[in-house]
């Protein structure tokens, strides 16, 4: 277990002293993360490591997981495609049914001075507010930029009685009744996934699964969703392989609320079975170190989806200098600036043509690598993300726009 004090070599003294004089503002207060998985994806990934550290910082933290039937997470994943801008079909039944889990699971649960409930799936436990008190907010991890109506018509209902809402990016904002925090996710440097590795470990990863670190690699890291575009992926390296001997690795897992991986595995690797030098990977939640190693032994690391909330595989790929190829959607253009951070592209065809240019131009690659790496070491670290949301708890409980942080000091919190 990483201290929070081994962050200063990283971020230096003046964040970690920041973070320690704001959470002494917090002391006596309880805050209760929930979410709907304890593995799989990025909520799960951020609470794992945030958890412990907003603890040792002094901000008594918990952190729950609801439980639901295969019913109930069929269906929120249709809220996850209808706030991606799919069109879902979901009878009034299910939307019933919907609240019901979330009712039952209310029903079992206490709940703390600040309650921070993440994405759709436990957003209808707001009902407790009333008769049990508590400050709550409601963070949405999804690209929230174009919602379907009749998801967004059922959600804003239950958002607008909470506290305040949180996206990760501007573009998520909505016309909302509640006041509304931009506050981008993160990774944590010393993570498993994330800190240095010796190059032997690297090359025991890929001899593993039978990689050739001699030939290029390109590869894509993430859950296999459809909205991934795993197979706009393989479309992609297809176009390069006409030109280029390159090798392709698409690894990943699934997360426990998401039914449909399965569904996309399958077909993934039914594609993969027509080349040789596509290799697919399902990775158990235990394979930080592989990805990890694979990232960094990758020549290109890409990021093709055609939605996305944020897109952490981003700012780890960006973390460990790896030239990075991710589409221009949701969160990602926060964290590349084409050209210079990495590239951004809008097709298939678009794709192909960077992995070409890049594996053309190594030295040009490297460059994107190098600040792709200082962007993220200086905007998209879990203390930059502990400090916002130390920020926004100390807002939800003081009505002025300035609150006395210190003796001969003061922050400005602004609630709307």
């Amino acid at each position: 277990m990483v201290h929070i004090d081994d962050y200063r070599p990283i971020v230096g003294d003046s964040v970690l002293d920041e973070l320690m004089m704001l959470s002494a503002h917090l002391r006596g207060r309880r805050v209760q993360h929930i979410n709907s998985t304890a593995v799989g994806g990025g909520v799960a990934e951020i609470l794992t490591r945030m958890v412990p550290l907003l603890n040792q910082l002094g901000v008594e933290t918990r952190w729950d997981v609801i439980r639901g039937d295969e019913r109930f997470f069929a269906t929120t994943k249709k809220f996850h495609n209808g706030l991606h801008g799919i069109p879902v079909d979901i009878s009034d039944a299910e939307f019933n049914a919907f609240l019901e889990v979330d009712r039952e699971n209310a029903a079992a649960m206490t709940f703390d001075d600040i309650v921070f409930v993440h994405d759709p799936q436990p957003i209808a436990l707001v009902e407790e507010r009333e008769l049990r008190g508590g400050r709550w907010l409601w963070r949405c991890h999804i690209d929230f930029s174009r919602p379907v109506k009749n998801v967004w018509t059922f959600l804003e209902k239950y958002i607008a009685r909470y506290d305040s809402a949180v996206f990760s990016a501007p573009a998520f904002a909505r016309s909302l009744s509640i006041p509304q925090a931009l506050i981008s996710p993160s990774i944590d440097p010393l993570s498993d996934k994330n800190r240095a590795l010796p190059e032997g470990t690297i090359d025991e990863v890929f001899r593993r699964f039978s990689i050739d670190r001699s030939r290029p690699v390109v590869t894509q890291i993430s859950r296999f969703d459809y909205l991934k575009d795993p197979l706009g992926v393989i479309k992609a390296y297809k176009l390069v392989k006409k030109h280029l001997d390159v090798q392709l690795v698409l690894a990943g897992g699934g997360a426990t609320d998401d039914p449909e991986g399965p569904a996309v595995m399958q077909t993934v690797r039914e594609e993969a079975e027509k080349d040789k030098d596509i290799i697919v990977l399902f990775l158990p939640p235990s394979s930080d170190i592989e990805i990890n190693a694979l990232q960094r032994g990758s020549t290109i690391v890409l990021q093709k989806s055609l939605r996305e909330g944020f897109g952490l595989t981003v700012a780890e790929a960006l973390w460990k200098g790896r030239p990075t190829i991710a589409s221009a959607v949701g969160g990602i253009p926060l964290q590349i600036a084409h050209k210079y951070s990495g590239i951004l592209t809008h097709s298939i065809e678009g794709t192909a043509f960077w992995i070409k240019q890049l594996l053309h131009e190594p030295a040009f690659a490297q460059r994107l690598g190098a600040n792709g790496h200082e962007h993220i070491k200086h905007n998209y670290l879990i203390t930059r993300h502990i400090r916002d949301y130390l920020l926004l708890f100390l807002s939800l409980f003081h009505d002025g726009d300035v609150v006395d942080l210190s003796a001969g000091a003061s922050s400005t919190v602004t609630r709307g």
